[in-house]
């Protein structure tokens, strides 16, 4: 390669990072505006196939995108209905919870003593220096929480709305993208929105599906080990598990945290770990691959960055955003030639060699034992 030709990419591959950095500072300063309209973008397509039946049924076009967002409203509001009549109950028993988790710190305390020699008094300061962080900060907690509920059910609001007018305004809007990019792009820009349109379909339906089955297997494992809360726990878990590698250690140290403050036994907390490593691990190598599908095809490495890029920029929503955001821009990517090498660093090729060699296995002891 030339010297020009060597400057030239070098200068390509500045302005692309450049425009990246460019679009980072417009979602952090612009998060309160773009995540409503991203998160209706996404109900939106998920609800074309309703809207698309119902008018085939006749239904008027308005009519048939406002029933749909009723049903995708009335859906989320039975899922917070449950969680809610399962956390009363929890919330009920927070404070003979947070005597055991007391018993328990004692008796680590008096471990500590004993096998590290560090004094009761050293332990106490340690405690209490972080007890009044906690105190001197609660107020400012309490009001994040209250804000955050506030700020939930304004965001629920503004998508309802959002989708409502996304789904009858769908074909102005086509007809603006085609209108803004050149004719010789025109099939390009078709099959971008197809494949984007088939991955967000593909992938929400698949996580509702996932996050479903997840959440009965954690429930009827709890409830099998005789875990209190157990299908308010095993629901929780199965939520945070659709965050990627994030999700699964943050709801099992809840759950084993939750069952420590209502046995003094350490049995019941091994086989939590246990049962739910097991369903984590068919879930990643059968599960998510059978249901979520190949076409979210994203490696670890740029899901874990996108994860933390996506929550460091709009919080707990950019979390929940990244993956998707990650397959469309891959859709993007491999449509662009000056844009491919980010399509190669964005995908996953590698085959799925714990599942082949599971199924391997199966194979071979099932031949002889026939």
């Amino acid at each position: 390669m030339s010297k020009p030709e060597t400057v030239l990419y070098s200068q390509k591959l500045f302005y692309q990072l450049a425009v990246i950095l460019l679009i980072g500072v417009f979602i952090y300063l612009g998060h309160g505006v773009l995540v409503p309209i991203y998160f209706s973008i996404l109900l939106a397509i998920l609800l074309l196939p309703v809207t698309n039946l119902l008018e085939k049924l006749y239904f008027p076009k308005i009519l048939a995108n406002f029933i749909a967002v009723i049903l995708a409203l009335s859906f989320i509001g039975g899922v917070v209905y449950f969680l809610s009549s399962q956390m009363a109950a929890f919330f009920k028993d927070i404070s003979s919870i947070r005597a055991h988790l007391a018993q328990h710190m004692s008796d680590l305390q008096n471990w500590a003593v004993q096998k590290l020699h560090i004094s009761t008094e050293q332990q106490k300061v340690i405690i209490d220096t972080a007890r009044e962080n906690v105190r001197q900060s609660s107020g400012q907690y309490l009001g994040q929480t209250f804000l955050s509920v506030s700020e939930m059910v304004m965001l629920i609001v503004l998508v309802a709305i959002y989708s409502f007018l996304l789904l009858c305004y769908r074909h102005l809007i086509k007809r603006f993208l085609f209108a803004v990019f050149k004719s010789e792009h025109k099939e390009r820009l078709e099959q971008v929105m197809l494949e984007s349109k088939q991955i967000i379909q593909k992938y929400m339906t698949g996580l509702l599906m996932e996050m479903a089955i997840v959440a009965t297997c954690n429930s009827v494992v709890l409830l099998l080990i005789g875990v209190k809360y157990a299908i308010f726990l095993g629901v929780f878990a199965a939520v945070l598990n659709i965050i990627p590698y994030i999700g699964l250690v943050t709801g099992l140290l809840f759950t084993v945290l939750v069952t420590l403050g209502n046995y003094s036994g350490i049995n019941e907390i091994i086989w939590i770990i246990i049962g739910l490593e097991v369903i984590h691990f068919l879930d990643a190598n059968f599960l998510m691959t059978k249901i979520v599908g190949s076409k979210v095809k994203i490696n670890a490495l740029m899901t874990i960055v996108g994860v933390v890029i996506g929550g460091t920029l709009i919080g707990l929503p950019g979390i929940f955003l990244a993956l998707p955001t990650i397959a469309i821009l891959n859709v993007i990517f491999s449509q662009i030639d000056t844009l491919k090498p980010w399509s190669i660093l964005l995908s996953d090729d590698r085959e799925n060699i714990t599942q082949k060699r599971i199924l391997k296995h199966i194979a071979k002891f099932s031949s002889k034992k026939k």
